[in-house]
């Protein structure tokens, strides 16, 4: 009954267990696992993953903090693996500037070339944004962009769900929903229109309540569907099959 649309299963916290972690999935009730992309290499690790276990199904591109160390030109190399026929969509991409704007414009940059990609290509968009809200609006307004736009990891921004409801956007919830002081969260959780809200886990990061603090894994995307359940008042199976539904319409699977 439920799909993971946003993890890293290709990163090293898995290295040990990675098998392991799928079976579980498996075993919870899992229908898919949507493995993105942060960079060129972890998102043909992706594409790989996918070619081994059905259940997963990769997104490519490259994650605004790694483009320090790249020539725009690489994003070709993203275009290219998104033409692999497992490929279900373009990202994480976006603007992140909780460390800082050094980079301000070459992000920019990478952020605008993924869009393009995703128009051409047809594939729905998945958007991370830190401390940049105004800065991806903005470059959103300008952009010819795909049907399918998502923000993951969405953090409570109001501003930001007003504006995703009035473009018909998606916003994903992780773990965070489930924390003590996360009750702005959890407010536009109860609100935002159910037929454009799906679950991640971010995993290995943002284990949810009563995993804090350990390392995260799809399994566990359960969790954030049983609160956004509980917080819009409805049965669990209600809410969950509504979220499986939205999740695949948005990846095509």
């Amino acid at each position: 009954m439920y799909i993971d649309t946003h993890c890293h299963l290709d990163f090293p916290e898995f290295d040990a267990d990675r098998e392991e972690v799928i079976e579980r999935s498996i075993r919870e009730g899992l229908d898919g696992i949507i493995n993105i992309g942060t960079g060129i290499e972890s998102s043909k690790r992706g594409i790989e993953l996918s070619e081994r276990y059905n259940l997963v199904h990769p997104v490519v591109g490259i994650h605004p903090a790694n483009v320090n160390d790249l020539s725009l030109s690489d994003v070709k190399r993203i275009e290219e693996l998104a033409g692999d026929e497992k490929v279900v969509g373009i990202g994480e991409i976006g603007l992140d500037f909780h460390y800082g704007r050094e980079y301000e414009e070459k992000q920019k940059d990478f952020f605008r070339a993924h869009i393009e990609i995703a128009v051409r290509l047809r594939l729905p968009l998945i958007i991370h944004q830190r401390e940049s809200r105004d800065e991806v609006i903005e470059i959103l307004e300008k952009s010819v962009l795909p049907e399918k736009v998502v923000f993951h990891c969405f953090g409570g921004d109001r501003v930001l769900a007003d504006y995703c409801r009035r473009k018909g956007f998606y916003i994903s919830f992780t773990g965070i929903v489930t924390f003590k002081k996360a009750d702005d969260v959890r407010m536009i959780a109860g609100e935002f229109p159910l037929d454009r809200i799906m679950a991640e886990t971010d995993a290995p990061y943002l284990a949810p309540v009563p995993f804090r603090g350990k390392r995260n894994d799809p399994s566990k995307v359960r969790y954030v569907v049983e609160t956004i359940a509980s917080v819009r008042g409805m049965e669990l199976q209600d809410c969950a099959r509504q979220i499986l539904h939205n999740s695949r319409r948005f990846f095509n699977i």
